[in-house]
């Protein structure tokens, strides 16, 4: 939607309920994991927002307690059915009801048995719903494809995390009062205290560096979990081509995950062991704030997500594949010329080029670093992501009954 128009909704929305009770939002998704925190506890301040959040938990995506907003853990039940995970969230359909609930904010996703009932059962007591989601797969098919729209239509209105999804919404002929966009965004408040805390600090820093041997060298990072989906050892293979071109670099690896003793043996063939530093994984962002500041640039070889938030809150240029199909919603922050640049997909001489052109161009590395800053402070952030699902919320709450 139009920026104006969210603001109209949330305004004449929150006059409405000014002297009445709070709309009672209940967010059920399959976990709460850190990066969320900020997000619900910034939804449950807004004014006239009574939020309850529920969660469970699911394999590879660790929970964190709820901090600022009132949550709870309820049952998820996971089965496979033709190679396909189908999970079973009970609290969907309980919660779909007028006794516990105003508008219900749900997952949008087809493997949730109990996702259609719970719709079927919320339009029948007159609770609107908010579906919200990706909107599309990285892996289409036209059977998922047509089952997720179809399931669309059973919503009140939809929530995307891009708006390049929510585009192709409204031209394929979706009225634009049901559609929403809340770009997915990280609290960027521990990355600037984080910052500040070591450029406050330069000798501790210039010390670091020099423990790590990064001292006087072209440093390229990398920041997530080792999965060959991300293709990491295409950076590995660059650094190489970097390295017999004579180009003084160094590649930070900073993760752990099933991909990791591949690609310390691959550095090992590749005959750059020492350029390359694996460092397992760091969570704490005073300790991953040396690293980022340390580098001239981020790559994420392909499939990025919330990292490239992460990379710009640091103003690093981020290079990533070309192909757009194979990133996540997140790759709606890059502008390639502006914040980055993109490689040929599957390439490894093209991303060695792109590398080279941020190590080697100091006048386009400060570019890019200063349209990084801009990206996040001016878009891809915490209180833009939540008027989103406000405006959702509330568009939702008016269509009650």
């Amino acid at each position: 939607m139009e920026k104006r128009g969210v603001a109209s909704i949330m305004h004449r929305a929150r006059n409405t309920m000014s002297s009445s009770r709070p709309i009672r939002v209940v967010v059920i998704q399959p976990a709460l994991p850190k990066y969320r925190v900020p997000v619900f506890r910034e939804l449950a301040r807004r004014p006239g927002i009574d939020l309850t959040f529920l969660y469970s938990t699911i394999p590879n995506l660790p929970n964190v307690e709820p901090d600022g907003f009132r949550a709870m853990h309820v049952p998820l039940y996971i089965r496979h059915f033709c190679g396909e995970p189908i999970w079973c969230q009970p609290a969907q359909w309980q919660y779909a009801s007028r006794r516990t609930t105003d508008v219900l904010v749900i997952e949008w996703d087809i493997h949730q048995v109990l996702l259609v009932p719970a719709l079927l059962r919320a339009h029948i007591e007159g609770v609107p719903t908010v579906l919200w989601g990706h909107g599309y797969s990285k892996h289409e098919k036209h059977c998922r494809k047509t089952l997720r729209d179809l399931v669309a239509n059973l919503g009140t209105c939809l929530l995307f995390y891009n708006r390049t999804t929510a585009q192709k919404f409204l031209d394929a002929g979706w009225p634009r009062q049901r559609i929403y966009v809340a770009l997915n965004s990280l609290d960027q408040a521990p990355i600037q205290a984080a910052a500040r805390h070591w450029r406050q600090s330069p000798a501790a820093l210039r010390e670091f560096q020099r423990q790590h041997g990064l001292a006087g060298r072209a440093v390229v990072l990398f920041v997530s979990r080792l999965e060959a989906d991300n293709r990491v050892d295409m950076l590995l293979q660059a650094t190489r081509m970097l390295a017999e071109d004579r180009v003084d670099l160094v590649t930070v690896v900073v993760g752990k995950g099933p991909d990791e003793q591949r690609l310390r043996k691959m550095s090992e063939d590749l005959g750059i062991s020492q350029r390359v530093v694996f460092t397992g994984a760091i969570y704490d962002e005073m300790a991953l704030a040396p690293w980022f500041l340390s580098a001239r640039v981020f790559c994420y070889p392909t499939n990025i997500g919330l990292s490239i938030l992460h990379a710009m809150g640091y103003g690093l240029p981020v290079i990533t594949s070309d192909r757009m199909d194979a990133q996540n919603p997140e790759i709606e922050a890059l502008r390639p010329g502006y914040n980055g640049l993109v490689y040929r997909h599957g390439d490894a001489r093209a991303l060695a080029d792109a590398l080279l052109r941020i190590i080697r161009d100091d006048a386009l590395a400060q570019r890019l670093s200063e349209g990084a800053y801009r990206t996040i402070a001016e878009d891809f952030n915490l209180p833009k992501m939540v008027d989103g699902i406000e405006a959702a919320v509330r568009y939702a709450w008016s269509r009650r009954g």
